[in-house]
């Protein structure tokens, strides 16, 4: 590659592109270290969660700065959507001419960023490189694997990211252990997680299971949404179901009758900070997203996935996340709610999962040059 100026500087300033709500999680660490460094950049937001409390409550609570365009693309099939966004990034990248573009996890506004930038000769960075769950039926596995071959930088959270990733042919000089930012911003709002002040607010009871599913496996199938809501009843016999409601479910979970259980108390989508409390008060969680299986597995909270595989086995290993089918729900959650869990390596706490996450980036990104 030709030398020219640092990343970082004035002329080739970094660019973060954010869509739904983990990238804002995962971004926040990253752009306040780069700031920190005095590093020329700005935030792309693609509007692919567009909802105030998807999306705008997030850059509130967790001090992101005003995204500098909102490009407002909304929902869609994943065609039509990663069309919509690939126009309006390709717009915004030639505006700017960034020396970097820096994407998150592994939405549609990931991969098409990606995308754009490749072919406009600009260099990729890839925060949370290298995760994979070996299931293609996974809109989410394609986006990750594809936005890794793109990538010049691919900054992986777990030891086993750098194993996928070198097996798919990305040389070791683009891959960076640097832990997880996701995991710096939970530990820098620890004291802003008020479970009880939360409890108190939203009248929920002392003791509940705490529930998220989002996932097109789960809730786009009117009778797995049928299935899953007869499972959550059956719990909800035995202890309080609270459920931030994901609009992707709301339908699907409605006509299921979801909300007819008295012990069923059915939330609209909360912020960072107040789903967090919900987690950290929870007597266990019950998900199918990948960053719940983290912020649970940090905060020692028992997470039963409702997915067949996950692409962060190290939750399983070192934290409190187990895998659990339709039919064992029921069976498991029981075990949980009496103290039967799985032991955990060592601490618990995967390696580098230690809050300066967002530092490593930093570091990387303002050295690297082009």
């Amino acid at each position: 590659m030709a030398t020219s100026a640092p990343l970082g500087s004035q002329d080739t300033g970094i660019v973060h592109v954010v869509g739904a709500r983990p990238n804002f999680v995962k971004a926040a660490p990253v752009v306040s270290a780069l700031r920190g460094r005095g590093a020329h950049q700005s935030v792309v937001h693609t509007g692919q969660h567009y909802d105030d409390r998807m999306s705008a409550v997030f850059f509130r609570d967790l001090n992101l700065p005003t995204p500098d365009v909102d490009l407002g693309v909304g929902s869609g099939t994943h065609a039509a959507q990663t069309a919509s966004l690939m126009v309006g990034l390709e717009r915004e990248f030639l505006a700017r001419r960034p020396g970097m573009v820096v994407v998150y996890g592994d939405v549609n506004s990931t991969v098409a960023a990606a995308l754009v930038a490749a072919k406009l000769q600009i260099p990729v960075a890839h925060v949370e490189a290298g995760l994979r769950s070996f299931d293609d039926t996974m809109p989410e596995e394609i986006n990750r694997r594809v936005t890794d071959q793109l990538s010049d930088l691919c900054f992986a959270t777990s030891p086993e990211a750098i194993g996928h990733l070198a097996a798919e042919g990305v040389g070791p000089e683009r891959v960076h252990l640097v832990g997880n930012p996701m995991i710096d911003t939970l530990l820098g709002n620890l004291d802003r997680f008020d479970s009880e002040a939360l409890r108190a607010r939203l009248d929920l009871p002392e003791r509940y299971v705490a529930t998220t599913l989002h996932r097109p496996a789960n809730v786009d199938d009117a009778d797995n949404a049928i299935r899953l809501t007869e499972r959550l009843h059956e719990i909800a016999d035995l202890i309080d179901v609270v459920m931030p409601v994901h609009p992707r479910g709301r339908d699907a979970f409605a006509r299921a009758g979801l909300g007819d259980h008295p012990r069923v108390r059915l939330l609209e989508p909360l912020g960072y900070l107040d789903f967090v409390a919900l987690t950290r008060g929870a007597a266990a969680v019950v998900t199918d997203s990948g960053g719940v299986q983290e912020e649970t597995t940090v905060l020692g909270v028992p997470c039963l996935t409702l997915r067949p595989n996950t692409e962060r086995p190290v939750t399983i290993t070192h934290g409190t996340n187990q895998l659990v089918t339709e039919t064992d729900l029921v069976q498991t959650v029981t075990k949980v709610l009496h103290g039967h869990t799985p032991e955990r390596l060592g601490d618990g706490v995967p390696p580098l999962w230690d809050g300066r996450a967002g530092e490593r980036i930093a570091s990387v990104l303002t050295q690297w040059s082009r």
